[in-house]
């Protein structure tokens, strides 16, 4: 925390905690199976990665 790189970590969970809600709610959007839930965060990282300006 000393170096101040820890806010790309932090801004990261927060954007994933806010647009993949089915891994934040338990009742109104959640995953049948492990397969879909993963495949869910599978193409939220996959978009959000290549949004990025480089």
């Amino acid at each position: 925390k000393e170096t101040g790189r820890t806010n790309y970590i932090e801004r990261f969970n927060n954007t994933l905690r806010q647009r993949v809600s089915r891994l934040v709610r338990k009742t109104l959007s959640f995953s049948k199976s492990v397969e879909n839930h993963l495949g869910a965060l599978w193409y939220f990282i996959h978009h959000y990665n290549a949004s990025l300006l480089v």
